[in-house]
């Protein structure tokens, strides 16, 4: 059973920046897709940002590009969301994501695995 334990959110003001981290565990991640998304009061969950285990493809959401980054380091299993340049409409429950068979990389429900979600909060 594939395990996913996001973390790093917390208070920030615009400007600033903030790592998530999402550790994951159960099985080997080959072929798998890892990505983040976010869910606002009131609004519907939304892709941020998605990267192949290998590596090899990344996605992100326009309304982040330049600002955040994706990676991942296999040595910790782990994925990582580097937010720079946080704006207070990034505030939101971040959560941490798997597809074992990606298709649709900026679809929540193409994701089978989630985290329990970080918060991430962003003051004007």
């Amino acid at each position: 059973q594939v395990q996913l334990v996001d973390s790093g959110g917390g208070l920030v003001q615009a400007g600033g920046s903030l790592r998530l981290s999402c550790v994951a565990s159960g099985r080997t991640f080959g072929n798998y897709a890892l990505g983040w998304f976010r869910q606002a009061p009131g609004k519907e969950r939304e892709f941020v940002a998605a990267i192949s285990w290998s590596g090899g493809m990344i996605y992100y959401a326009d309304s982040v590009k330049g600002r955040f980054t994706i990676s991942r380091d296999k040595t910790k299993n782990t994925v990582y969301l580097q937010m720079n340049s946080l704006k207070p409409e990034d505030t939101a429950v971040y959560y941490c994501a798997a597809d074992p068979r990606p298709r649709n990389w900026v679809s929540s429900t193409a994701y089978d695995y989630w985290g329990q979600g970080t918060q991430v909060t962003v003051s004007s």
